[in-house]
C-alpha cells in the first residue's frame, strides 16, 4: 500500500493484453506524471494465459506508484472488484486496457471538473462521439441497453462502456456486494448504487471501436441477460439491504 495519501487510482483489468498493456501504461503514466495530483496504477491480471503479468511488472521500476496484482480466476468482474477494493485513492477509476476513451478524458470525472460520488463514461450521453463502430455493434449494444433499462437501471443510456469512476467511500461500499465475474459486473454495481441511494453521473466521450475487443457480442449478450435476471433475484431475496 502506498506510505502517502493518494488522490486518484486508476484500475486496469487485463486478460491476455501482452500485446498492448505496455503501450497502455506507457501512455496512462505519461499522462499521470503531467498532473498536479498523486496518483497510482493497479494491473489485476486475472487468469491470462500470455505474458501480460510478466510484461506489466517489468514497468514497476520506472514507475514505482504501479502495482501488478494476479487473479488467478478469471472474469473481468473479479478482476475490478479487487483492484477497487485494494486502491489507495480518493477516486478510484475503471479503465479498459484498450483506451478506446482517450485517457486524457479521466480528468473530467475528477475534482474540481465534477464533484460526484459514482460518474460514469457514455457513448450515448450528450457531447458522445462513436469512431469506426461496426453498425451491428452499435445496434445490439442498443437493445441490450433497453432491456437494462426495463430490468434494473431506468434512465442510464451506456451502463457498459469500460470507464467508470467512483469515491473511495462509494466503492467501499458498494463493491463488496458485487456477485457478478462476468461483463455485467457494472449493472449490478451501479443497480445497487441506486438502491442505496447514490446518485450516477454520465458524461459523454469520445470514444473509439477497437476490432480487437473481448466481448463477444451474441455469446457475451446471452450471459449478460442470465445476469440482469440474477440481479433482480439477488434484490428480492433481500441481498443488496443496506448493511447497518
Amino acid at each position: 500500500m502506498p506510505s502517502t495519501p493518494v488522490f486518484l487510482s486508476i484500475i486496469f483489468p487485463a486478460y491476455n493484453e501482452e500485446g498492448r498493456i505496455v503501450s497502455t501504461l506507457e501512455k496512462t503514466i505519461s499522462f499521470l506524471k503531467e498532473q498536479n495530483y498523486s496518483s497510482e496504477i493497479l494491473v489485476v491480471e486475472n487468469g491470462s494465459r500470455d505474458r501480460t503479468f510478466e510484461l506489466a511488472s517489468a514497468i514497476i521500476p520506472g514507475y514505482p506508484s504501479l502495482r501488478v496484482i494476479h487473479e488467478s480466476e478469471r472474469g473481468k468482474g473479479l478482476a475490478v472488484k479487487r483492484g477497487m477494493l485494494e486502491a489507495a485513492g480518493e477516486y478510484r477509476f475503471i479503465c479498459d486496457v484498450d483506451l478506446s476513451m482517450p485517457i486524457a478524458e479521466v480528468n473530467r470525472f475528477l475534482p474540481p471538473n465534477l464533484i460526484t460520488e459514482i460518474s460514469i463514461a457514455s457513448r450515448e450521453a450528450s457531447g458522445a462521439i462513436r469512431y469506426n463502430e461496426p453498425e451491428y455493434r452499435h445496434i445490439i449494444g442498443r437493445v441490450f441497453n433497453f432491456i437494462v433499462r426495463v430490468l434494473a437501471l431506468p434512465g442510464l443510456h451506456d451502463t457498459q462502456c469500460g470507464f467508470k469512476c467512483f469515491s473511495r467511500s462509494a466503492a467501499e461500499i458498494l463493491f463488496p456486494y458485487q456477485t457478478i465475474s462476468g461483463w455485467t459486473f457494472d449493472v449490478e454495481i451501479l443497480y445497487v448504487a441506486r438502491k442505496l441511494g447514490y446518485s450516477i453521473t454520465e458524461l459523454g466521450i469520445p470514444w473509439y471501436h477497437d476490432s480487437q475487443s473481448k466481448v463477444k457480442v451474441l455469446r457475451d449478450s446471452f450471459q449478460m441477460l442470465l445476469d440482469l435476471l440474477h440481479i433482480r433475484m439477488n434484490d428480492l431475496r433481500g441481498y443488496y439491504a443496506k448493511k447497518v
